[in-house]
């Protein structure tokens, strides 16, 4: 293992905080409260090859991995810009058609997803399942050549800026009776598809959704691999939305450490900058700190899963994500105190921080659950549930 990141990777991740602060935090900010998407940024982002950088080249993509991939992510979030597709469209649903889709399914889709000009969502929380998606119900039966799905997803990230959702169903067993989780590609304007927005206190252009699914009728290509197989296949789409999670959180923590630093320089109270005082100076550097350590695990997951990995990626994924949350949160707490009142004023743009930091605590994986997993997997202790 290396600590030190390639000339490519350093090139990377230069080309991208230029794109980030092009467009930078206002920007994102515009785009939330005036009800408008980012379109501009993703556009020019998939342009360049960034939003498909993990994406196998003979399908369009830059033949990278994760790592970078992650670092396209930790960048835009830097500058204020963390988009949150990045996470569903690329990370999640194009490694799982990148690895389990038919050659087909990869040409149809892939070379979209990796330009930016397909944006795909993924759809597996539902109401009364919530952490446990063992406990899913929504049902896909065959009908001949073709799948019926019927169900309910909630807390689906930007299904109105996509054109189709990979949907987490459960295939019903003819000899035993037993549900089967499997993976199916439904695109958003199919009949009986609908959804409903979920009103969230968020200054995020990227909404959330329940979805409805009445009825709908897909082919028989629809099926992402094999029926029988979603558990390993969601672990080709789990990690890579925790490293992705971890990320996002990262780069927020650097964002509102910027600004906060930058402030805590300038501001000055009897004769001095109020850096100067341990009281500020010291809570920043300790947040300087734990993002630093997180942002360690992440790459340590990234470079595990880019070498084929899963399982050994998904203890690093999880604990990368738990500690990146908590030093996002405690990034952005002490940003605005440091900050006082323009902590939390429109100018100074830390304090949507506030509401956005705190969901990488809750999702996609809730800090309990990440506790759980390691407590079991990695200490062995007995399950709790």
């Amino acid at each position: 293992m290396t600590f030190t990141e390639s000339a490519e990777r350093t090139e990377l991740r230069a080309a991208v905080s230029a794109l980030g602060s092009k467009y930078g935090a206002q920007y994102f900010q515009d785009c939330a409260r005036q009800g408008r998407k980012t379109d501009e940024l993703w556009s020019e982002a998939g342009e360049l090859g960034f939003i498909g950088v993990n994406l196998p080249e003979e399908y369009g993509g830059g033949g990278a991995g994760m790592y970078e991939l992650a670092i396209v992510m930790e960048e835009l979030a830097a500058a204020g810009a963390g988009l949150l597709m990045l996470v569903v469209s690329p990370a999640i649903c194009g490694n799982i058609i990148a690895r389990f889709g038919t050659d087909e399914q990869k040409q149809r889709w892939i070379p979209g997803l990796a330009d930016g000009s397909i944006t795909m969502a993924f759809g597996i929380t539902e109401p009364d399942a919530g952490s446990n998606s063992h406990m899913i119900t929504t049902t896909a039966r065959r009908d001949g050549d073709e799948w019926i799905l019927n169900g309910q997803k909630v807390f689906i990230s930007g299904v109105d800026q996509s054109d189709a959702v990979l949907i987490v169903a459960r295939t019903e067993d003819a000899k035993t009776g037993k549900l089967k989780p499997a993976l199916f590609i439904v695109p958003t304007d199919a009949p009986g598809f609908t959804r409903q927005l979920i009103e969230m206190e968020l200054v995020n252009p990227e909404k959330q959704f329940t979805l409805f699914l009445d009825d709908v009728r897909l082919p028989a290509d629809a099926l992402v691999g094999s029926e029988d197989a979603a558990l390993s296949q969601l672990f080709a789409g789990l990690n890579p939305e925790r490293i992705m999670a971890s990320a996002s959180a990262v780069g927020m923590a650097r964002f509102a450490l910027g600004r906060a630093v930058e402030y805590v320089n300038d501001r000055t109270v009897w004769k001095a900058p109020i850096a100067t005082h341990q009281a500020i100076a010291h809570p920043l550097a300790k947040a300087k700190i734990d993002l630093e350590l997180a942002k360690l695990m992440m790459q340590k997951a990234a470079t595990l899963y880019d070498e084929g990995d899963d399982w050994g990626a998904a203890e690093p994924a999880n604990m990368a994500k738990l500690a990146a949350a908590d030093a996002a949160v405690a990034a952005v707490d002490q940003a605005v105190h440091s900050m006082g009142g323009n902590g939390l004023t429109t100018e100074y743009g830390v304090a949507p921080m506030i509401a956005l930091s705190r969901i990488a605590k809750i999702a996609p994986v809730s800090r309990e659950m990440i506790l759980n997993f390691v407590a079991q997997t990695s200490l062995g202790l007995p399950k709790s549930y």
